[in-house]
């Protein structure tokens, strides 16, 4: 790699750190959780890539960053449903009690 793909790769992801924190902030705090739970896929594409990194990579390094980086993404996507779990279960109906005539 040399210093001209160094810089395009850096410049574009402090691009898109940029545009990111943007885009989110302008979302309402009632919106976040679903936005959230909805971005599984996403994190499931980090776990992709880990893996494809930890395939190419031949050194310790490369390994270490890879099992991180898919551990990581493994905890979003879990996290992520069980916050989608946890919002539908408040959608959900209660079970009406009966009322007894007394």
């Amino acid at each position: 790699m040399n210093e001209l793909d160094l810089l395009t790769a850096i410049t574009v992801f402090v691009l898109s750190v940029l545009v990111g924190v943007e885009v989110i902030s302008k979302v309402p705090a009632t919106l976040h959780t679903p936005l959230m739970s909805g971005s599984n896929s996403v994190h499931g594409i980090v776990v992709i890539g880990a893996m494809l990194i930890a395939a190419e990579s031949h050194t310790w390094l490369g390994y270490v960053l890879a099992f991180v980086a898919m551990v990581f993404g493994a905890m979003n996507v879990v996290g992520g449903y069980v916050v989608t779990d946890r919002m539908l279960e408040m959608f959900k109906a209660r079970p009406s009690e009966k009322k007894k005539d007394v």
